[in-house]
């Protein structure tokens, strides 16, 4: 009566073996190390000579590892300790130079042969792990300016491909003025403009015998032009941290103008700090050498230029006009320019390579300088004279700057310009003593709650008390081997999260002790009450969880951050927990009872029979309360 059949009885140890398995991992730890990448963004494997030279630089300095691990472009030495680590990754940067990314992190100490089969570690959050977490703001006035910038460019060569003739284009006050010199120009930039642009919306007006046409962005295109520069500031922000070799960074959206950037098990916080914080894009402008410089020096700035300084010390007057910006950018990588000094060599795409040639042809003679914005602060690095056409979208940057300069200037913008300038609004730093604190804490919150739920149901269902604290340990270990298996990570209320799964997984064993002890009351047979019990509390069991595993879907999806994880982790738990209440449990009490085919008793605790009254000769008669703790024979 109370047996399962070969397969389920499989499917149940195979699940806790594999359960068991994908646990392991999280036993051994995290190690200090080191990652050493290559500064080439389109290097996918290791140089063999580059495991050699760390192993002989490492030995010259009679620095012990603990091992190397190579994992696709990356090497990573682990090390016994973080004075070590520290150490090391000092005397490797000197040694590799500029060419290769040395940063500090923290790697699982699991054995290959798990790493082998997939099973790796829960990821621990920034609470647990320790590391920085940067909140940034989104300047969306400067992302509209930027797209005005861009449609400034659009719209002169688009009218200049149609052959329509117009006087200038201004910026100003988030609109673009188009001057025209009669009514029928006008009309006809109009007319191609409105089909070539729809998220512009133009309007005419006369001004000073100039025919204008306003240009604004449409407020629905506004909206998916903020939209799209928060999504591409965040993939930009993906790619710079993949750069600085962080894993498992958690990068995500808070609200409609602010990013949140976690890096757990970063060490290097002041290299994450300038490079995440760094805002550095490229623009392109031609020089405005016909005005009067000295005025610009009184503070007689003409319209339609900035003043700047040269890094060399030179004042020089710079066209508001952008001409090319860090988008068109492919790849950047840092070298040396003909004179052997510190320069980055940008690559452009098509696009970019034919605006740069073009400007290139059409300003032979001129000047053109080359700005690095960076945190909303724009800097002349180079203004050299156009001698000739360049092709090829080839373009080398170079203008008084260090090697390590030239390599974060590459590296920031071969990660991507930023659609938008952010600055960091708020800054946290928890030490890795603080995440281990965090780690015990909650590791002795879930032990003592755990063992008082199992001294508590082991005292009051004796064997079915044991049975159901075993259910409870099986939905322990498949709740961790699943969050293994997801890569998911952990926080301190995703620990919160496995308490409370551990009372939800009992309420159900409760329930089921509790149906079986009803059974017996009404006098059924043990091996009736236990089937009766599985079966007609599962319909109960399944109530209660759907109405929790909603709330959760509703958490995880309305949620963010540790809400969510919390989340996650609670909608794990319930589907674990009706496993192992029902089917674990199950299958124990059939291994200890469903043998016995003349079951005469089981050990289930007390079982109370309620009060009888009844009437005897005009009277009630009330009986006394009986218990029985050995319960009925079979019949």
């Amino acid at each position: 009566m109370n047996r399962y059949p070969l397969w389920k009885n499989l499917i149940i140890v195979i699940s806790l073996f594999f359960g068991l398995l994908y646990t392991l991992p999280n036993f051994f730890g995290e190690s200090p190390a080191i990652q050493i990448s290559p500064l080439r963004a389109t290097a996918t494997t290791v140089n063999p000579e580059l495991i050699k030279k760390v192993e002989a630089i490492l030995h010259k300095a009679n620095i012990s590892t603990n091992g190397m691990i190579v994992e696709g472009s990356s090497i990573k030495v682990r090390f016994a300790e973080t004075d070590i680590q520290i150490k090391a990754k000092d005397l490797l940067q000197a040694e590799l130079g500029n060419d290769y990314i040395v940063a500090l992190n923290l790697i699982p100490n699991s054995p290959d042969w798990l790493s082998s089969i997939g099973a790796l570690p829960m990821y621990l959050g920034l609470d647990l792990r320790g590391g920085v977490h940067f909140m940034l703001q989104v300047d969306m006035v400067g992302a509209l300016t930027k797209a005005l910038d861009r449609y400034s460019a659009d719209i002169r060569s688009s009218l200049r491909e149609q052959k329509i003739s117009f006087s200038g284009i201004e910026r100003e006050r988030g609109q673009l003025t188009i001057k025209f010199r009669d009514e029928p120009s006008r009309a006809k930039g109009e007319t191609e403009l409105k089909r070539i642009y729809p998220d512009l919306e133009l309007r005419t007006t006369n001004m000073d015998r100039n025919f204008l046409l306003i240009a604004t962005i449409k407020p629905d295109a506004h909206v998916r032009m903020q939209t799209a520069a928060l999504q591409q500031n965040i993939t930009t922000l993906r790619n710079r941290v993949n750069e600085l070799g962080v894993a498992e960074p958690i990068i995500q959206q808070a609200g409609t103008d602010r990013i949140i950037v976690q890096l757990p098990g970063v060490q290097d916080t002041a290299k994450a700090k300038d490079i995440l914080g760094r805002t550095a894009t490229l623009e392109v402008r031609l020089v405005d050498d016909e005005s009067d410089i000295d005025a610009a020096l009184r503070g007689q700035v003409p319209i339609g230029t900035e003043f700047f300084t040269e890094r060399g010390g030179s004042p020089l007057l710079v066209k508001k006009q952008v001409l090319l910006t860090g988008d068109r950018i492919t790849d950047a990588q840092p070298g040396f320019d003909n004179d052997n000094q510190p320069a980055v060599h940008v690559s452009l795409d098509s696009n970019g390579a034919r605006i740069f040639k073009d400007l290139t042809r059409n300003n032979v003679g001129k000047r053109m300088a080359i700005l690095l914005v960076e945190k909303n602060l724009s800097e002349v690095i180079t203004a050299p004279v156009i001698r000739e056409e360049i092709g090829g979208g080839r373009v080398q940057i170079s203008g008084r700057m260090s090697t390590i300069e030239a390599r974060d200037v590459a590296l920031l913008l071969r990660a991507g310009a930023l659609a938008a300038p952010m600055e960091i609004i708020e800054e946290r730093t928890v030490g890795p003593s603080l995440g281990a604190e965090n780690i015990a804490r909650g590791f002795n919150s879930n032990l003592f709650g755990f063992l008082a739920v199992a001294i508590f149901i082991m005292i009051y269902y004796r064997v079915f008390g044991v049975i159901s604290v075993i259910a409870l340990g099986a939905n322990l270990l498949l709740l961790i081997a699943l969050l293994s298996i997801l890569q998911a990570t952990l926080t301190l209320p995703g620990m919160a999260a496995i308490a409370l799964t551990l009372g939800m997984a009992i309420d159900a064993n409760v329930l089921i002790n509790e149906r079986i002890r009803d059974e017996l009351r009404g006098g059924t047979s043990p091996h009736l009450a236990i089937s009766a019990g599985y079966e007609r509390a599962f319909g109960t069991i399944l109530d209660s969880n759907i109405t929790t595993l909603i709330a959760g879907l509703a958490l995880f999806s309305f949620g963010s951050g540790p809400i969510k994880g919390f989340a996650v982790v609670l909608c794990l738990g319930i589907m674990t927990s009706i496993f192992s209440a029902v089917l674990v449990s199950r299958s124990l009490v059939n291994f200890l009872y469903g043998n016995q085919r003349k079951l005469e008793n089981i050990s289930i605790g007390t079982v109370w029979k309620s009060v009888i009254t009844t009437k005897r000769s005009g009277k009630n008669v009330k009986t006394k309360n009986s218990e029985i703790t050995n319960p009925l024979k079979d019949n």
